[in-house]
């Protein structure tokens, strides 16, 4: 497939609905080419097992895998990530959560996800393991509001990883700002699910041990102002008369 020439500087949602799940791989290759050649090896790695993984998984009208692509791509190009296995852990950060005994093998056992951790350590190390454990959302009490524990989870896990904070507001963007390209009812569920969590972004983006830059963090903040914007849209409409 040909790509154009300027695919290294155009917007996600372009290159998802014009040329797909290959256009964001060639987008991926592109990103990746100022890496040396074993961090290139360990990205590929981390990208062929999360493909692997994720091969039956849809996400709405799209392949599982775009979505893990954007929030990896994002990282190394809006948020100018070059930590490898912060990158390699953006790829594989729903691995453990949906996949856990597939990640596990025969030793999954019976307590897959712990399992499912210890392979991803075996395989790309412990600090990646680390990370992808912090944005994994744990078993959750069917008796409580899925997503207050949803939020009580990200707060608490996020407030002592400050790397995994640039990899769940990564996945947070593609979501929140990604809901207006989302269709159906789940526009409405999603939106319901993330605009509480945009005030506990801002606050986790602005701390001062967030390791990112000044102009990255701005770059963050005005596209929680943008997530903020979709939600409102979607939720605060005067309810139709008929």
């Amino acid at each position: 497939m040909d790509f154009p020439p300027y695919l290294g500087s155009m917007p996600m949602h372009a290159i998802t609905e014009i040329h797909g799940e290959p256009g964001l791989l060639e987008r991926f290759r592109l990103e990746i080419r100022s890496f040396d050649a074993a961090a290139r090896q360990r990205l590929t790695a981390a990208l062929d097992l999360a493909a692997e993984l994720h091969r039956d998984d849809r996400r709405v009208r799209e392949p599982y895998l775009n979505h893990l692509l954007r929030v990896a791509i994002r990282m190394m190009h809006h948020y100018q990530v070059r930590d490898v296995d912060v990158i390699v852990a953006g790829l594989l950060h729903d691995a453990v959560e949906d996949h856990p005994v597939e990640l596990a093998g025969d030793a999954a056992g019976d307590d897959p996800t712990a399992a499912a951790l210890a392979a991803l350590a075996a395989r790309f190390g412990a600090r990646v393991a680390r990370l992808v454990a912090a944005v994994t959302n744990p078993a959750y009490d069917p008796a409580r509001d899925r997503n207050e524990q949803y939020r009580e989870h990200v707060a608490a896990s996020l407030d002592r990883e400050p790397w995994a904070r640039v990899i769940k507001v990564s996945d947070f963007t593609d979501n929140g700002v990604g809901v207006i390209h989302m269709v159906g009812p789940k526009v409405e569920s999603s939106a319901r699910k993330y605009r509480p969590l945009v005030p506990v972004f801002r606050e986790l983006v602005s701390r001062p041990d967030t390791p990112l830059s000044a102009d990255v963090k701005r770059h963050i903040l005005a596209q929680l102002d943008l997530a903020e914007e979709r939600f409102s849209a979607i939720l605060d409409q005067p309810a139709h008369r008929h």
